[in-house]
């Protein structure tokens, strides 16, 4: 018996599914084309799960799936009038989608004649304009710190990962902002002793332990701040935004030395420098370079598959 679910599964089956598998076997370079398709359905669907996952949609949605198990169930089992009744909401099935999905939708539609697609499949921004901005919010709480003289480590992670350290610390995984920045330094919290360990984009944790430059030729003068963040910033490649709780002063670890007394602007230009364009410029070389020996290693193929065929002629 076939389940009716508003089609005819088995004509269904015959003339698309088989016809499709019998093309694909006269034409064996359509299963690239397929392959493409499958990965498009595949994501657009992640894409649409991971929009409506934790709203109230998703419940919309669990209670559907439930539904369509149901009318399979009840086809199965021979319940004909309950399987006609699920049959009949079945059918209405696309309509009730358009009227309890209308906001989402709405959203969707809206975002697909702006500029805000990418936000739609949850790329908010690529990784450098991020990056940029979470300095400019590191560089905004640095100043407000400086300004009311409250001592600050914010440790910067690059291509050399500092997990045993981000470990001595009070996980958070929260978003880089000023605000959050400010209030983790303010005096007699539970987090303002120790470093803010910032890794993908992210304070990874808060109140971390730093290892401590010994160096002789360090100046006396320098706190303890200063020296872990020396400390670290020779241990790994990581940069480090001090903020003096003496003197209000902003300074920057970097391999081992100390760019001391640096004011706003500054600030800014040494962090971008170094993590912005070093690193994203040295990226799109690599990606340049590899484009170049793909293409370099098709025309080879090309090449050689040509040989023979001119040998033949």
């Amino acid at each position: 018996m076939v389940i009716n679910l508003g089609m005819n599964w088995e004509n269904f089956y015959k003339d698309n599914i088989m016809s499709y598998i019998k093309s694909l076997q006269e034409n064996p370079f359509e299963l690239i084309t397929l392959i493409i398709d499958l990965a498009i359905v595949i994501f657009l669907v992640y894409c649409f799960f991971k929009v409506v996952r934790g709203s109230r949609a998703w419940q919309l949605i669990k209670g559907i799936a439930l539904l369509i198990i149901a009318t399979a169930v009840s086809g199965l089992l021979n319940l004909k009038i309950l399987n006609w009744i699920l049959t009949g909401i079945m059918n209405l099935g696309v309509i009730a989608i358009i009227v309890i999905f209308q906001p989402e939708l709405r959203r969707g539609l809206e975002q697909l004649g702006t500029n805000k697609l990418t936000r739609f499949f949850g790329i908010d921004k690529d990784v450098a304009t991020k990056t940029k901005e979470d300095i400019y919010k590191i560089v905004i709480a640095a100043t407000e710190l400086s300004k009311a003289k409250t001592g600050a480590l914010i440790v910067l992670e690059r291509d050399i990962k500092i997990q045993d350290i981000i470990a001595t610390g009070i996980p958070m995984e929260a978003e880089v902002s000023p605000q959050l920045l400010v209030n983790i330094f303010e005096p007699k919290t539970p987090l303002h002793d120790g470093a803010v360990v910032i890794s993908g984009n992210k304070i990874a944790a808060a109140a971390c332990v730093l290892p401590l430059a010994d160096d002789k030729d360090i100046a006396k003068e320098l706190g303890t701040r200063h020296r872990a963040a020396i400390g670290i910033s020779k241990e790994s490649d990581s940069i480090v935004v001090i903020v003096s709780e003496e003197t209000g002063k902003m300074s920057v670890a970097k391999d081992g030395t100390l760019i001391a007394d640096v004011r706003e602007e500054v600030l800014k230009k040494i962090l971008i420098s170094n993590i912005v364009t070093k690193r994203f410029a040295t990226e799109k070389k690599e990606r340049k370079n590899k484009l170049k020996e793909i293409k370099q290693n098709i025309k080879e193929q090309k090449k050689q598959e040509e040989m023979p065929r001119q040998q033949n002629k």
